[in-house]
């Protein structure tokens, strides 16, 4: 009696698992294919990156020091909660 070894595949009616199993990768990457050429979403996504890049690039044309002034008010304001919370304790 012999057994079949790893590299020979199982052939029930003249159709080896492999066959099977590339079939089945073979189907999945067509439905990812039609997928991606069906996907107007890419374009949509690259219209809101150029728009929030166009703003970043606004904001940076502005005044540095007002922006400065915001920054230091903020850590001013975390150091003073934080003052406040362990004051509290």
């Amino acid at each position: 009696m012999r057994r079949a070894g790893l590299g020979e595949g199982y052939t029930g009616g003249g159709y080896s698992v492999h066959e099977e199993e590339n079939d089945k990768l073979t189907e999945g990457l067509r439905e990812k294919v039609s997928a991606l050429k069906s996907d107007v979403g890419f374009e949509s996504t690259g219209g809101l990156l150029g728009a929030t890049m166009g703003r970043l690039k606004h904001l940076s044309r502005g005044s540095q020091t007002k922006v400065l002034c915001y920054m230091m008010l903020f850590a001013f304001f975390v150091f003073f909660v934080l003052y406040w919370v362990i004051k509290l304790r």
